[in-house]
């Protein structure tokens, strides 16, 4: 089918919506990668089966009027903590941890019967909850963003369509001429999701203010920091939204070409959205004269293989252009001289997927969501030792406490909270005293912290942060590109001091050294990824300075983490002599006679920890 005007995509919504209508209950089996993983393609198969077998399976895409149960893979529903998941409309049910055995029970009681099944439901403090919408790691949500994800088919161009898509592309080619498109944007005052928080607005207006024929739209999925999901998410679960917020840029900035930059790690994500392009293009909203309106546009997707580097604009825009992804010298900016050297908008995925709606809902509307100068929402992935770990969204502005304690579900197994590592490895580390902040854009900037893409990796007592800082820069320095010489050689330098910390070869010198070439690999690095390759670092230092202090002066961990800095010894007022330990122990370094305590010679144990869970008297203890 192609649409080749407002009134037939107006036409369209109204006749998806209609056959959307007839499916009275549907079955929205989640296929997000974390679900996928967990066997939920196999679930989707099974259900769909024994509903076929009923008679009982409406599909939209077949235009089947008759009343049914409709079945769809959706986008990842977000409590990836609980998946596979599957949520069942119009109760609401949300069914967790769901395996293959699991498929019958679901149909007979609950598609057949209209009844829950209780056992597979939310249980918290011996409380059941039915509704998705009651469970609290979604109340205190506020899903725009992710609205369709869990919601619709992912691969769905039809459902999208029903469910308001491409209307704001409409509004656009009907209603509003390219400078107020861009207008609307600068006064919404949507900042860069993609951690640089850079009014988008603005960068659309730079774009538009150059003067060459050919012009860029570029969408940044090269996700790349530990504990971040959301942009694959999106790509996975709703897709059209994405390329309609980049048609839309095309649009507002009069470029015909769009880029989605991909890495390769994200084959659902590629899938996805390539089958999406496609969809797109049959139904004539993607490519040439599109709804009549004279405007033409096309997207290609381009994989990434996996740098972290390539997440930078300059390194980025290079790597499609086929060359080495290294960032360059600036300026000229990517506005001014991006992919092919012409005038390029490059904002990240999260960034496009709101535009749609505030060109449907208008700046005021987006405005009255969060704070003034960090309006509308952020989607988070929470990470670690946290309860509830998954994909969130809530509005600018929201403390730390409420996400990792009212949605979070706090802190696993009752464990003290320590810190949380945001902004992945440019980021830094937030601690108790920053509980009550607010996570947006310049809150975050006053002490040191960025949101970055919105990774949040939660750590509980037992974390050492001294080692979560050479995590870290051993991460950055295994992925820096090399170009500049602050980043390439001052990381390598940073994490052969924090290795010797851990080590405990540590001296209080190698502390302001580590300061030293923070500071200086901060000035002097060639691209933002460099400039802040060494924030773990400071903020651990500053937050944690006394556990640097621990390792290198007392020269033990106080988590116990760093093994070597520990030691393994025998009590001898319960050893009872039963020579166990000694016989499991690889290199000898266990001795005693038989019946009498026995003793652990420190030069030699390799702290293996097998005497550990060999002594049935519990008497060898770490220390």
């Amino acid at each position: 089918m192609t649409i080749a005007t407002i009134e037939q995509l107006h036409q369209a919504s109204e006749k998806y919506g209609a056959l959307l209508d007839m499916q009275h209950k549907k079955v929205l089996v989640c296929a997000g990668t974390g679900c996928v993983a967990g066997g939920s393609i196999e679930i989707y198969n099974r259900i769909k089966e024994l509903i076929s077998e009923k008679g009982l399976l409406t599909e939209i895409e077949l235009e089947e009027e008759k009343p049914g149960i409709g079945i769809k893979k959706s986008g990842c529903h977000g409590f990836c903590e609980m998946g596979p998941l599957i949520r069942i409309e119009p109760y609401n049910y949300l069914y967790l941890k769901v395996k293959i055995e699991d498929c019958e029970e679901i149909v007979e009681t609950t598609l057949i019967k209209g009844q829950p099944v209780a056992r597979l439901m939310y249980n918290w403090q011996n409380k059941v909850y039915e509704t998705q919408e009651e469970i609290p790691f979604y109340k205190k949500q506020t899903r725009l963003v992710l609205g369709n994800c869990g919601h619709i088919d992912a691969e769905s161009i039809r459902e999208y369509i029903a469910n308001d898509g491409y209307k704001a592309l409409g509004k656009c080619i009907l209603e509003m001429e390219p400078e107020q498109v861009c207008k609307t944007i600068s006064d919404s005052n949507l900042r860069g999701r993609g951690g640089g928080g850079y009014p988008a607005g603005r960068k659309w207006a730079q774009v538009v203010a150059q003067s060459s024929d050919i012009k860029y739209v570029v969408c940044n999925g090269d996700e790349g920091d530990p504990g971040a999901f959301m942009d694959r998410s999106v790509m996975e679960g709703d897709p059209h939204r994405v390329i309609e917020g980049m048609i839309i840029a095309g649009f507002a900035t009069k470029s015909h070409q769009g880029y989605i930059y991909v890495r390769a790690e994200y084959p659902l994500a590629v899938e996805r959205l390539k089958a999406a392009i496609t969809q797109a293009r049959q139904y004539g909203l993607l490519g040439d004269n599109i709804l009549n309106s004279g405007f033409s546009f096309d997207i290609k997707v381009n994989q990434g293989a996996g740098a972290f580097v390539c997440g930078e604009g300059s390194a980025l825009t290079a790597s499609i252009e086929g060359e080495r992804g290294m960032p360059r010298v600036k300026p000229p900016r990517t506005v001014e001289a991006g992919l092919w050297a012409k005038p390029t908008v490059l904002n990240n995925v999260e960034t496009f997927a709101n535009v749609p709606q505030i060109i449907i809902n208008g700046s005021e509307w987006y405005k009255s969501i969060g704070p003034e100068k960090s309006p509308g929402t952020k989607a988070f992935a929470i990470t670690g030792n946290v309860n509830n770990t998954g994909l969130i969204e809530v509005p600018m502005g929201t403390t730390l406490r409420e996400v990792l304690f009212d949605i979070g579900g706090g802190i696993k197994n009752d464990r003290r909270f320590k810190a949380v590592q945001i902004g992945g490895p440019s980021g830094g580390c937030l601690t108790e005293e920053h509980l009550d902040l607010a996570l947006d854009f310049d809150s975050l900037k006053k002490v040191g912290a960025m949101i970055g893409s919105g990774g949040l990796v939660v750590m509980d007592e037992d974390t050492c942060m001294v080692e979560v800082a050479r995590f870290f820069m051993n991460f950055t320095q295994n992925e820096s590109c090399g170009k500049c010489v602050p980043c390439r050689e001052g990381t390598k330098r940073m994490l052969e001091i924090l290795e010797k910390i851990v080590a405990g070869k540590g001296t209080v010198e190698d502390l302001e050294l580590l300061e030293d070439l923070a500071d200086t690999i901060t000035e002097t690095a060639l691209c933002g990824l460099g400039k802040t390759a060494a924030s773990p670092v400071i903020s651990t230092l500053k937050f944690f300075r006394d556990e640097y202090l621990a390792h290198i002066v007392d020269k033990k961990c106080p988590t116990k983490n760093c093994k070597a800095l520990n030691s393994i010894e025998i009590d001898k007022t319960l050893c009872k002599g039963c020579s166990k330990c000694s016989r499991v122990c690889p290199v000898g370094a266990i001795t005693g006679k038989i019946k009498e305590p026995f003793s652990i010679d420190q030069n030699k144990c390799i702290k293996c920890e097998a005497c550990l869970d060999s002594c049935p008297f519990a008497a060898i203890r770490e220390v």
